[in-house]
């Protein structure tokens, strides 16, 4: 799966937005201030704290929206990327060789065609790193691999995050179930 440019122009966007505002903050604060001076009132002194404040509250806002919401999309990566694998898998399971149910009445998975069918499900999905192994001569396992962009963690430095799911899909013939 790709990222979108327009992701990464939103993201810089909000980066120069948040660092602006946190700069106008910065900047009001007044602390530096005439520390030499005798007789200075109490409230000289405090000035500009509220600001700096904000600053620092602001700061652990944004941290805490970062995690609240790329958290999020990193829950929501995971769970499509294992949807996606269950679908390949589920595409290459069904994937009958039919020389061999005509000729011996036994139904068993083209490892070539299903490794064939769960790729190109893939390919035509648009994911492009993924691993199709055959598991046995009933079974196929399919690994997919999703990478997100962030939206607010790109402020401190990670630009995105990597979700891998795996799927196992078997071929059963019939209805199974207790005998008796």
């Amino acid at each position: 799966m790709h990222v979108s440019p327009r992701s990464h122009i939103q993201a810089r966007m909000l980066r120069r937005a948040l660092l602006g505002l946190l700069a106008l903050l910065a900047s009001r604060a007044d602390l530096g201030g005439e520390g030499g001076r005798n007789g200075m009132r109490s409230r000289d002194r405090e000035r500009g704290g509220l600001s700096l404040m904000l600053v620092v509250l602001f700061a652990g806002l944004a941290a805490l929206a970062g995690i609240v919401v790329d958290g999020g999309a990193k829950l929501i990566a995971h769970e499509n990327a294992v949807a996606v694998a269950q679908e390949a898998a589920r595409a290459g399971a069904m994937t009958v060789d039919e020389s061999a149910a005509y000729s011996s009445g036994s139904f068993v998975v083209s490892q070539q065609q299903a490794l064939a069918a769960a790729r190109g499900y893939l390919i035509r999905a648009g994911y492009g790193r993924f691993a199709v192994t055959a598991d046995g001569s009933r079974a196929i396992t399919v690994s997919v691999t999703v990478t997100e962009p962030t939206r607010f963690l790109s402020l401190i430095g990670v630009n995105s995050f990597t979700c891998t799911g795996t799927a196992t899909a078997s071929l059963v013939i019939g209805v199974t179930g207790p005998t008796g």
